[in-house]
């Protein structure tokens, strides 16, 4: 059994020192005790180089790096890589460009005449991205896809009211997720799609490809014209915005994505295109807290002589 180094060392010590003592006994000298020095095998030193001066910013890279090999020390190589997601694609390829009063003006008016056959003249782009797209996805057809892509617009807002994010994914991409979470950790959503106002309808159809010539991903356009209901309400429970009541007609032209080279790819909303004539927004009502008199121990608060101090005008932005 294997002995620790102190112990044995002090044993010795002891031994070595009761001897010396007997032998001054017995001669009658006295003298002071010799320092006790026992050889331990340590370790083997290799040779260190010298440090080399990596944070003095007046040596040049190519004298660093000379340096950094004399010295013996490996000058690792830096890559600048960028991680890429090739399950969706950046952003909306090719934009459809809604036409101005869209769903205000009828198609027997002159507007109404110059816009349908402006349509027209576009759709040829786009039939040809549907063939593609029938080719790789026999199933899609626009008639159907419109139908679909009104449920899952339907189903991805009714997930994001529950906070599921693992159904969220599988109906929205990846690009579209953060855009639709965003500032919503401490808020209560309360949405419900009432009605259909116009069946939905394909706008648009584009066939774009990525990174290869043959990693094709398929993006259509559906206008969708609906009579919707939004509350918003802080993590107070106080109204920010909309109302559970009163419903508001919506036009909206979804965009959905589905990367077709893949087999189990799925059609997924992935933005959202909203025309520069639309109306502004109604402002959020936003609860702060303002702040109250000091008070000394022993005092009350007069709630009917306090007045509220205004809050100074501050600039922000989103």
């Amino acid at each position: 059994m294997a002995v620790p180094l102190t112990r044995t060392l002090a044993a010795f010590q002891r031994a070595t020192w009761s001897s010396l003592k007997a032998v001054e006994t017995s001669v009658g000298v006295r003298r002071h005790p010799l320092p006790l020095v026992v050889p331990v095998r340590t370790k083997k030193r290799y040779f260190i180089p010298p440090a080399v001066s990596l944070k003095s910013k007046k040596v040049s890279p190519v004298n660093l790096e000379s340096k950094a090999q004399a010295a013996g020390v490996v000058f690792r190589q830096q890559y600048v890589e960028r991680p890429i997601n090739i399950s969706c694609t950046a952003g909306t390829f090719d934009p459809y460009v809604p036409p101005e009063g869209d769903a205000r003006l009828s198609s027997l008016s002159r507007e109404g005449l110059k816009q349908r056959t402006e349509q027209l003249r576009q759709s040829a782009a786009s039939q040809l991205a549907i063939r593609k797209i029938k080719e790789l996805d026999p199933q899609f057809s626009s008639k159907g896809f419109a139908e679909r892509a009104q449920e899952i617009f339907i189903e991805a807002h009714c997930a994001l009211c529950t906070f599921n994010k693992e159904k969220l994914h599988s109906l929205v991409t990846e690009r579209c997720y953060p855009e639709m979470t965003r500032g919503n950790r401490y808020k209560t959503l309360r949405w419900r799609f009432v009605e259909s106002l116009e069946p939905p309808k394909v706008v648009q159809a584009r066939c774009p490809d990525m990174v290869t010539k043959g990693n094709l991903y398929g993006q259509v356009t559906v206008r969708m014209h609906s009579r919707q209901t939004l509350a918003i309400y802080d993590r107070f429970g106080r109204l920010m915005l909309g109302s559970e009541e009163q419903p508001k007609d919506v036009l909206e032209y979804l965009v959905l994505e589905r990367h077709l080279v893949n087999p189990y790819g799925l059609w997924r909303l992935h933005g959202k295109i909203v025309p520069s004539w639309a109306p502004a927004k109604d402002p959020i009502i936003k609860t702060v807290a303002l702040p109250g008199p000091d008070l000394k121990p022993g005092e009350e608060f007069d709630a009917l002589a306090y007045q509220v101090p205004k809050v100074e005008a501050v600039q922000w932005s989103k």
